[in-house]
């Protein structure tokens, strides 16, 4: 599966559904007394899903949604095996998602509450896709006159002078220092991770920030702290968009299909497994798609996205850029993530 075949995918689909017809009723709100708490990643992202997916959904259902920063695997684990589990939707890029899969922590999606016919892809059985981010190299327009455009300029400190911050996460980092080093996007995975970690040794000396949170990728431009962040478009949009000056180069992208999981033994599991259907209806899908520039993943949403939504999203064409391959994370996140943040610290 590569970037091309997920949005021709859509665009297929599009006839199988028409934007506002969902295949089930809508929840009654038998669970007004109940607050479900979801763990997620702060900044334009999350006032986008408090505003556009939290307030409806408990306007609706009567089931108040408690938002928290920072989604962490570790505390999710520390949550399951000691049976005392606080956090209800846990926010996951693919990689997370399938090695908590593996790890056994989250709940199985009901098929007869989400159809898995809703999506544009196959939906794994213990999660519920939300949308596809797009990730790639920002920088100030205003203090960057000739800026790199893709990762190999990104590492070429020298004809591409700055200071650079990347991502404190394996599974955002080793694969843009590949594409960096030469490798050819379709020869990606299996990942070669000592050529990975030998690339990162070059530009360790001239990163200045790891930085964990995804809002501090357009923050460490704004405030003139770094020259340039690996970080995700619909970020740059909203920055961009609210007089931050900031753009985001298309020349190379990595796609990240974003999850929605119940972490297993939660006490809210029928409320939470609700708030999952819901911001997985085809109209919500094109608010997240016109108000951030992600990409839908529910079959008809992406023809409804206004030209300005399609503006901020990756060329299907380039042949440059790389879809995320969950799979190959579900078997390695554990090992890279210790090693990286390892790394990190020598």
């Amino acid at each position: 599966m590569n970037r091309r075949n997920v949005l021709s995918g859509a665009v297929k689909a599009g006839s199988a559904l028409t934007i506002g017809a969902a295949p089930f009723a809508a929840p009654h709100r038998a669970q007004a007394a109940t607050t479900i708490s979801f763990v997620s990643w702060g900044g334009s992202y999350g006032d986008f899903v408090k505003e556009f997916w939290i307030k409806p959904f408990t306007a609706e259902t009567g089931i108040s949604v408690e938002y928290v920063d920072g989604p962490d695997l570790a505390k999710v684990k520390a949550q399951v095996t000691s049976n005392n589990v606080l956090w209800d939707v846990f926010d996951a890029g693919g990689p997370a998602a399938y090695a908590g899969a593996k790890e056994g922590l989250w709940e199985s999606v009901d098929p007869k509450l989400i159809d898995p016919a809703r999506f544009v892809r196959k939906r794994p059985p213990f999660a519920v896709p939300t949308a596809i981010y797009t990730g790639g190299i920002a920088y100030d327009p205003s203090r960057t006159k000739y800026p790199a455009s893709d990762f190999g300029q990104f590492w070429d400190i020298t004809n591409f002078p700055g200071r650079r911050a990347l991502r404190s996460l394996a599974e955002q980092t080793l694969e843009p220092a590949l594409l960096a080093d030469g490798v050819a996007p379709g020869e990606l995975y299996p990942l070669d991770v000592k050529r990975a970690f030998t690339a990162l040794d070059r530009i360790k000396p001239h990163t200045k920030k790891w930085f964990a949170a995804t809002a501090e990728g357009v923050k460490l431009i704004q405030t003139n702290e770094v020259d340039y962040t690996i970080t995700f478009a619909n970020r740059v949009r909203a920055a961009k968009e609210s007089g931050v000056s900031i753009d985001f180069s298309f020349g190379q992208c990595f796609s990240e299909t974003q999850y929605f999981t119940v972490v297993r033994g939660s006490p809210r599991k029928e409320a939470a497994m609700l708030f999952l259907e819901f911001v997985t209806r085809p109209e919500q899908q094109v608010l997240i798609g016109n108000k951030l520039g992600a990409i839908p993943v529910t079959k008809g949403a992406e023809q409804q996205l206004n030209q300005q939504a399609r503006r901020w999203l990756p060329d299907p064409n380039n042949p440059k850029n790389v879809l995320i391959n969950d799979e190959y994370w579900a078997d390695h996140f554990v090992e890279l993530d210790k090693r990286f943040k390892e790394w990190i610290l020598t």
